[in-house]
């Protein structure tokens, strides 16, 4: 399998909604709540590309379109969020290969720290983002007491 890396481009937008769309339905599953994201999901991808911390996003193509990242940054710290690799991608090396290649971007970049926060209970990611060397998980949410 091919894979190109490339830095996302207008005329990927409905492939990358496809994307977004695709990563709120795993949340709904994960979390057994079919509300989250609302009726239509792919209008917060819409909203992400307005950020204004948005420093790049990437695709991953081998084809068509088959995953995504996105690199926020603040000053010299960074956050890849989002990751998304279609459902019949996963566990292919593309996710690595989109880590990676922000690894690199956010260091010509002068980034000093860069996080991933997974969902919690996505066990796959976080195995996957500690073969990429993220060390530390330490971020837990309260949401009820």
């Amino acid at each position: 399998m091919n894979i190109t890396i490339r830095e996302y481009q207008d005329h990927d937008l409905e492939s990358c909604k496809l994307l977004w769309r695709e990563l709120t339905q795993h949340h709904r599953d994960t979390y057994l709540d079919q509300s989250i994201g609302g009726d239509d999901p792919g209008i917060y991808f819409e909203r992400y590309l307005k950020k204004t911390n948005l420093a790049g996003l990437w695709v991953a193509e081998a084809g068509s379109v088959i995953g995504m990242a996105g690199l926020l940054m603040d000053e010299d710290e960074a956050e890849i969020e989002p990751i998304v690799i279609r459902s019949d991608f996963r566990s292919r090396g593309v996710g690595t290969l989109l880590i990676e290649k922000l690894k690199t971007e956010a260091k010509e970049r002068g980034v000093e720290y860069l996080s991933i926060r997974p969902v919690a209970r996505n066990v796959e990611a976080i195995k996957c983002f500690h073969r990429a060397g993220f060390a530390l998980l330490g971020h837990l949410i309260c949401f009820s007491i």
